[in-house]
């Protein structure tokens, strides 16, 4: 039985136009993203057949599997969320997202040195992978994290909310190789109610990661 699914989008195809053309968007969720998680699924049984047979040999390459495809399901699933047709701007106190506002300038001095700090984090992220917002538990600020690939070189205990995916099958498209151009585009849709409610839940659970007993 499945243990991942793949989730609806929370729009059509074409609700991100222009900034991110039908096209795009087909084929990124029913393709890029539905092989993530078919990935994630498929791995978990190889790995249950391993411990069914006390076979260990590929144990090490089944767990960078799941690692991979589980973590490229749970940024897209986020990513999708993160964006909306009329988004854009930066949050304010007056759209009701002020927490938010004023995390973002405590832990980055401002707004302006925010975006650019995650525009040139996720424009530079060698090779495949992301740039991101996410609420580190142990300090109580928010981060700005490069991900390579979809899981490597991320704070342990760290939560996602504001995901930018660099993957060339993002934007290349319609981009080309212009991966700053479609960088500096996304940030016209950004959903900022749905990134400040995935900071108020990861605040509310910034307790659970325990470094000493």
């Amino acid at each position: 039985m499945a243990v991942y699914t793949l989730p609806e989008l929370p729009y059509d195809y074409s609700a991100l136009a222009p900034v991110i053309s039908p096209e795009i968007i087909e084929l990124h969720h029913d393709k890029h993203h539905a092989a993530y998680v078919k990935g994630a699924n498929d791995t978990l049984e190889q790995l249950a057949e391993a411990r069914d047979k006390e076979q260990w040999g590929n144990l090490n390459g089944l767990e960078k599997n799941l690692a991979f495809h589980l973590s490229g399901h749970i940024l897209h699933s986020i990513y999708w969320h993160n964006m909306t047709g009329d988004g854009g701007g930066e949050p304010l106190e007056k759209d009701g997202v002020g927490s938010l506002a004023d995390a973002i300038a405590e832990s980055f001095g401002s707004f302006a040195g925010f975006k650019a700090q995650l525009t040139k984090a996720a424009a530079t992220t060698q090779g495949s992978g992301w740039g991101v917002l996410a609420f580190e538990p142990v300090s109580g600020r928010l981060v700005v994290e490069q991900i390579y690939d979809h899981q490597g070189n991320v704070g342990q205990g760290s939560v996602p909310i504001l995901v930018f995916d660099a993957w060339e099958h993002a934007f290349y498209l319609q981009y080309k190789n212009q991966k700053v151009d479609f960088i500096e585009a996304m940030w016209a849709v950004v959903n900022w109610q749905d990134v400040a409610r995935r900071y108020e839940a990861a605040k509310a659970r910034q307790n659970t990661l325990l470094l000493a007993p």
